[in-house]
């Protein structure tokens, strides 16, 4: 049994130093960002702005995914990650430099939040091939549950150190751990980490290796068919992100450390199903598997928190909802890497970032615009109808559960609908 362990962790070396040391300079970008935008909205006061960080990282990331998979197939995979991580790291010394000079701006941010976006576009495709070579496929299952246990632990931790190190030592204290922590994966990766020799880099034009990316997708529908499903549930969870500040803010039982507290559960359960997806047997159906937990998810979450207005739901709604998630990605992680030939696969998880978190930001959007101009107006005018009253409660907040609720109907048909037509193909693993 030792011995076993033994060669299991000597596989597993190097994606355990690669993994281990990114997730450490991931959660270091995390803390500035956090901070940042800490830091904005105490310069603007306005949520509009801060959320505008989050948009500028976002849109070149949405918008240039596709082309930037067909610079990753062309390029060293390992070259590309050092170059991308020094250059954002570029970009942190920049805020830096700029805020002990007290001339940091809002135009600052922005800006350099979009040159960060562009490289995370190159960086994340060419980590995704890294990891693929790095990983023995009989341990996919295992180390995709282990990278959503650091993602999970990443999500907690963030908002909780980074709030307490901008307190106890501003901007510059959170900016010099990330940096600190953009040394170690740095030279953990320069010099720790020899990735196998990906015979398949292309030399061919950007845009005939696109088209190859699309023209993937294109000749398999079923893969294409998981990505604009993901679509849909990015597009219904990011409305709930934009709807649930409206709702547990005004509670007379919430407020902003309530709001906290429902929020962390998310992180705790998705701990909890990474641990759950990395010992369980392989399923028979893994496409079955991503379709049923996502319709699980989107509505007993979003219905338990839109009727009810008990904090205790709440937690049990977002930990109940968010547990399963790491068991859906960990099984469409393994779907696209044993689909996707190796040296398309670059190109074809760029494409398949355009496709699956497009609908990101226009879910924040309509979802924040839906409560604002639309639920709380209705409710406000209906409200005084018993069964309304007695579902969504009264009052400010009343009508950001209304679409909670919605959206949980939303994320139900979206499940089925899918499901009825991958049931049309057939994933025969090897």
């Amino acid at each position: 049994m030792n011995k076993f362990k033994k060669n299991e962790l000597l596989e597993l070396k190097d994606f355990l130093i690669l993994w281990s040391t990114q997730c450490i300079s991931q959660l270091g970008s995390s803390l500035t960002t956090f901070a940042l935008t800490l830091w904005l909205y105490e310069q603007t006061g306005s949520s509009l702005s801060t959320a505008a960080l989050t948009i500028c990282s976002y849109a070149p990331y949405v918008l240039m995914s596709i082309f930037a998979g067909a610079l990753t197939d062309r390029w060293n995979k390992k070259k590309t990650m050092l170059g991308c991580d020094l250059f954002a790291a570029l970009c942190t010394i920049a805020v830096f430099v700029l805020f002990l000079t007290h001339q940091l701006s809002v135009w600052h941010l922005y800006l350099i939040n979009v040159i960060s976006g562009l490289m995370n576009t190159v960086q994340q495709p060419a980590s995704e091939v890294a990891m693929t070579l790095v990983i023995p496929e009989k341990h996919y299952q295992k180390t995709g549950g282990l990278r959503s246990l650091s993602r999970s632990l990443v999500s907690i931790l963030n908002p909780l150190l980074a709030t307490a190190l901008y307190s106890f030592g501003g901007l510059s204290l959170v900016i010099a751990i990330d940096l600190g922590s953009f040394a170690i994966a740095y030279f953990a990766l320069l010099f720790f980490i020899k990735l196998p020799a990906d015979k398949h880099e292309k030399s061919d034009s950007l845009i005939t290796m696109t088209k190859d990316g699309l023209h993937f997708l294109k000749k398999n529908p079923m893969i294409m068919t998981l990505l604009l499903f993901m679509s849909g549930v990015n597009f219904v969870a990011s409305s709930f992100d934009a709807a649930l500040p409206g709702y547990v803010l005004p509670n007379p039982k919430g407020g902003s450390s309530v709001l906290g507290i429902v929020t962390s559960c998310a992180g705790i359960a998705m701990i909890f199903g990474s641990l759950l997806a990395s010992v369980l047997p392989k399923p028979k159906n893994r496409v079955r598997v991503i379709y049923l937990t996502m319709l699980f998810s989107l509505t007993i979450e979003n219905f338990l928190l839109g009727l009810s207005r008990e904090p205790l739901w709440w937690c049990i709604g977002q930990f109940i909802g968010w547990c399963v998630v790491p068991i859906m990605s960990t099984n469409l992680d393994i779907i696209l890497r044993k689909s996707i030939p190796l040296e398309l696969q670059g190109r074809v998880f760029a494409c398949r970032n355009t496709f699956q978190f497009f609908t990101i930001p226009i879910g924040l959007f309509w979802g924040g615009f839906m409560v604002d101009y639309v639920c709380e107006p209705f409710m406000r005018a209906y409200e005084h109808l018993p069964l309304l009253e007695r579902l969504f409660g009264s009052g400010k907040g009343s009508g950001a559960g209304l679409m909670i609720f919605l959206l949980g109907i939303l994320g139900g048909v979206i499940c089925i609908l899918t499901g009825r037509k991958l049931k049309n193909y057939h994933y025969q693993e090897t």
